[in-house]
């Protein structure tokens, strides 16, 4: 049944989202502030190593060069569980995203980084983005 299921409809079935409710209150309708939605799919057997990469460096990168992270996630269910990272970050807009990216793909610790965690192969199959942005409609979590 989750075969096929995304990112977007298992979130509220994963909880933590204390973050993003806050996120979200701090977002005002109509505004540029964009929510990225991303989920990497890890290479067999890779998820452990693309998750200490996060928690050992990536964070810290993106936190030197205000990307803000807003939760982050590993499903529990099949077929995505074992295998699967999804987290939010919050931009100013979706310039500022692209801005921001480029950054980080530029930055010399990132890259150190990456070429030091891929040295046995690619941590990742998959990585998709999907940009959101704040309905006027939308509920105040």
């Amino acid at each position: 049944m989750l075969k096929g299921m995304g990112a977007g409809a298992m979130l509220p079935a994963m909880g933590g989202l204390r973050a993003l409710a806050q996120a979200v209150a701090a977002a005002k309708p109509g505004d540029t502030t964009v929510f990225e939605l991303r989920e990497y799919h890890a290479a067999e057997g890779k998820l452990d190593a693309l998750l200490a990469r996060f928690r050992d460096h990536t964070i810290a990168i993106f936190n030197r060069l205000h990307m803000e992270s807003i939760a982050y996630w590993t499903p529990t269910d099949d077929p995505l569980k074992g295998r699967t990272l999804i987290y939010i970050l919050k931009h100013p807009s979706r310039e500022a995203a692209t801005a921001n990216w480029a950054a980080f793909r530029d930055d010399p610790e990132w890259k150190q980084v990456s070429a030091a965690s891929e040295a046995n192969g690619r941590l990742t199959e998959k990585v998709e983005s999907t940009f959101l942005q704040l309905t006027d409609f939308s509920p105040r979590l």
